[in-house]
């Protein structure tokens, strides 16, 4: 099979590490990719957000199938535009339909999904610039930390947790005065929900579905879990909290109805579902809904997965999931992730990284990285996610923060703390 992962970050990288390895894999393209994807493909460089050149791309070069590693293509109806081509709909796109999307898309669109399916989730109501007065006389009806959250895709910085009536106002009028552009044209305001947090993430293919391994990951700057939200600063897998009973409450509760939801209101999907959760005394609730794997949770979920992700993808496109069983390694995984300095605020880019060649017992995924002229340079907040495998979680994260010395580039920083609360 040739494959095309559209993507350039940890996740993709992760993908093409993964499914390189499929005796199935024939051709393997990552668009556009960066310098850890080529070790295990071709980068293509085309945008993401180029339908018409990745269609093109695709026929040109045989491709049987293609995974869409971000968000932005989806909810932008990149399946969509597959479909609705005579020449293009036979080529399986793994990932929901623009409708579907937006159970990530619109924050809005999920809360009343999950309302209508009866999925758990915090108490919620949507306002925006002509509701601003009933927003503001609503923060005064709650009772602080109140969140509140863009309505559309704000690159994982569109939730902020108010510490105060006057906090949650204040941001509530910025947001809705653009702070997200776009994206916070309307904002969710939600109830504060007090628990652990973790990540479930299942294939589907619309009436089947199987579950992946079960993360955790670490989202605030600083350690302790302080400081400004990012995209992820590093995560575990397995979860130590998260044992059978509750993932039976987390099936019946959750997955099935969702699924059933999906189907219900004739979404489109055929994809990755990854769901935020929090355990709240050990009962689940749906933080939010993506419309594809998270990042840094693949770098740990994939080196968990035995069995050949490639097969998987297969039966999901053909609608026939759950033909071959998902296989778990039985070793624990960390990923520590390497940001670049002034991240998730302003940072500068075209760093030289070195020491990847030292790297001894982890595997370095590339999250924001360039190759110029033989050199591995920074290319983003967060740069590289260093993942290892231990008979614990802690045994592995020793080994991730011994690489995380090792490799080197002007400003790095990490997290020493990751799965300090488990």
């Amino acid at each position: 099979m040739n494959v095309l992962i559209i993507g350039n970050g940890g996740r993709e990288h992760a993908l093409a590490w993964k499914i390189s390895q499929s005796p199935l894999c024939g051709n393997l393209f990552i668009a556009p990719g960066n310098a850890g994807t080529q070790l295990h493909g071709t980068n293509v460089a085309i945008p993401p957000s180029n339908f018409s050149e990745i269609g093109a791309f695709a026929l040109s070069n045989n491709i049987d199938l293609i995974v869409v590693g971000p968000e932005a293509p989806l909810v932008d109806g990149i399946v969509d535009y597959f479909l609705d081509r005579p020449d293009l709909k036979n080529i399986p796109v793994i990932g929901p339909a623009a409708d579907a999307a937006q159970l990530e898309g619109s924050k809005g669109f999920a809360k009343a999904f999950m309302e209508d399916y009866d999925i758990p989730t915090a108490a919620y109501r949507e306002f925006d610039v002509d509701s601003l007065q009933e927003g503001l006389a609503y923060i005064e009806e709650q009772t602080p930390p109140i969140v509140l959250k863009a309505d559309g895709l704000a690159a994982g910085k569109g939730v902020l947790i108010c510490g105060s009536h006057e906090e949650a106002k204040l941001e509530l009028i910025e947001m809705l005065g653009g702070k997200f552009g776009g994206a916070s044209a309307r904002v969710v305001i939600e109830e504060f929900l007090s628990g652990i947090e973790f990540s479930v993430f299942v294939m589907t293919d619309g009436e089947n579905y199987v579950r992946l391994p079960v993360a955790k990951d670490y989202k605030r700057i600083g350690e302790g879990d302080t400081g400004l939200n990012t995209g992820g600063m590093g995560a575990v897998s397995p979860v130590s909290f998260v044992d059978e009973t509750l993932m039976e409450k987390v099936e019946d509760r959750i997955i099935i109805p969702t699924i059933k939801g999906i189907q219900t209101s004739n979404l489109n999907y055929k994809g990755f579902i990854f769901f935020g959760l929090i355990s709240v005394d050990q009962d689940p609730f749906v933080i939010e809904y993506n419309c594809r794997l998270g990042d840094p949770e693949t770098e740990v979920i994939l080196p968990r997965l035995k069995s050949d992700l490639l097969v998987h993808l297969q039966e999901l496109a053909a609608g026939k999931l759950g033909t071959t069983p998902v296989e778990i390694e039985g070793k624990a995984a960390t990923t520590v992730m390497l940001v670049s300095g002034g991240y998730p605020e302003a940072y500068e880019k075209g760093k030289q990284i070195t020491g990847l060649e030292n790297v001894v017992g982890s595997i370095p995924f590339h999250a924001g990285t360039l190759e110029e002229q033989g050199q591995i340079l920074t290319n983003g907040g967060r740069v590289i996610a260093l993942t290892s495998l231990g008979k614990n979680f802690r045994e592995a994260l020793k080994v991730s923060q011994q690489n995380a010395d090792v490799v080197q580039f002007e400003g790095k920083y990490f997290r020493k703390d990751i799965g300090f609360d488990l």
